[in-house]
């Protein structure tokens, strides 16, 4: 019983200790409230109460202060004071739960007003940069922050480069072409190319492809000679050359010969002879027919009608390659001579005028044998530019058969 009386005292005395600590902490915050400062505070963001400010009265004073069980005697009230806000060693501040709450309020204060500074900052700098110089306003205010207007590069003005000038108005092409030299009107032009161009394009008026007595002539089955029965002025024996029939050549045709047969020999390709060059209009005659009797229409394919032979004009020749004894036409283009004659006649002047693959344009089967005479310059030009015919280098339809 003595010891159940005890008891009973020692809780009642505890009651009465928790009833003080109730009154003083409630005395306490009320004079916390009173004292502080009134701070409108605007919800701008959310923050983390963490606890920022360290209260208490050591050396190893925490954020969260622990809560004192010791009792104060009733008779004793604990004086009101004012809380502290910054940690001080000297200061012995309410050791109660009040005081942590008061802390986060603090501390909750404390980071608004940073958060709100920091925005106001944040706007000033950026109000800053936007506002248009001093003395721009209205319209110009606009203009300075519209984005930059990119202008278009300028478009150069390429002229197209005219076309060269007519060639019969070229005094040195017209002064050529008076005297006969058709290789100095062909320089004057400005070489093969350029003056085979002008041809083709009409800028060359005062040449005439259908004239038998110059180089640049294209006597096919649609161009017979003019006249009819041409005949050169002047026929000469190539020097240094076997001459099988006899035949002649005009003069520049036969010096041209002469020079490709040595250049041959001298290459060491082997001898090549003259087989037939110019033949009258009535030789052919006889020419022709022969063939016509033994193949009928088909002659058309291997010998020309009277008045449409390039061998009346003096600048053909057929060519056979020798070795002591010399071989036939047909013969040719497998001998050494005939594949030298293949890559270097132009050089001396002179094209393959059948080749094989142009009996559409030309209307003759292929002749590796029947050269043609147009002059060192035409001739580079039709190499040069990989032509097949005389038809296609000047621009003209072909003519695979006689017309009527």
């Amino acid at each position: 019983m003595r010891e159940e009386a005890e008891r009973r005292a020692r809780a009642a005395g505890h009651a009465a200790g928790e009833d003080a600590v109730r009154r003083a902490s409630f005395d306490a915050e009320r004079l916390a409230d009173a004292s502080a400062p009134k701070v409108d505070t605007v919800p701008l963001f959310t923050v983390d109460t963490a606890p920022v400010l360290t209260i208490g009265t050591g050396p190893t004073a925490s954020t969260d202060p622990p809560v004192s069980n010791r009792m104060p005697a009733p008779s004793a009230p604990q004086p009101e004071r004012a809380p502290v806000l910054l940690a001080d060693p000297a200061s012995t501040p309410a050791r109660h739960v009040r005081t942590r709450r008061l802390t986060r309020r603090i501390a909750l204060i404390a980071g608004l007003a940073t958060g709100a500074a920091l925005l106001l900052g944040s706007s000033a700098v950026v109000t800053a940069m936007m506002a248009p110089p001093a003395g721009v306003t209205g319209t110009a205010a606009a203009l300075t922050v519209a984005p930059p207007t990119i202008q278009q590069l300028p478009v150069p003005d390429v002229d197209e480069s005219p076309p060269a000038a007519d060639l019969c108005a070229l005094p040195t092409f017209t002064n050529a072409l008076q005297a006969g030299d058709d290789e100095g009107a062909v320089v004057a032009a400005g070489g093969g190319e350029a003056f085979r161009a002008a041809v083709v394009d009409g800028r060359a008026p005062c040449v005439n492809l259908s004239d038998s007595s110059r180089i640049w002539t294209v006597l096919d089955k649609h161009r017979p000679a003019s006249p009819i029965d041409y005949r050169p002025s002047s026929l000469v024996l190539p020097d240094g050359v076997r001459n099988i029939e006899g035949g002649a050549l005009r003069a520049d045709a036969a010096s041209a010969l002469s020079a490709m047969v040595t250049a041959a020999r001298v290459a060491g390709a082997g001898e090549l002879a003259l087989e037939s060059g110019f033949r009258s209009y009535q030789t052919q005659q006889a020419t022709y027919g022969r063939h016509f009797a033994e193949r009928g229409e088909q002659a058309d394919l291997v010998s020309a009608r009277p008045g449409y032979s390039e061998h009346q004009l003096g600048l053909s020749a057929d060519v056979v390659a020798c070795a002591g004894s010399c071989t036939g036409l047909d013969e040719l283009a497998a001998s050494p001579q005939g594949q030298w004659v293949v890559q270097h006649a132009w050089e001396h002047g002179w094209i393959v005028r059948y080749i094989d693959g142009a009996t559409p344009v030309t209307g003759y089967t292929p002749e590796p044998w029947h050269l043609r005479y147009v002059g060192t310059a035409l001739a580079k030009a039709y190499h040069d530019g990989g032509w097949t015919s005389l038809e296609e280098f000047f621009g003209l339809e072909g003519a695979p058969d006689y017309l009527g």
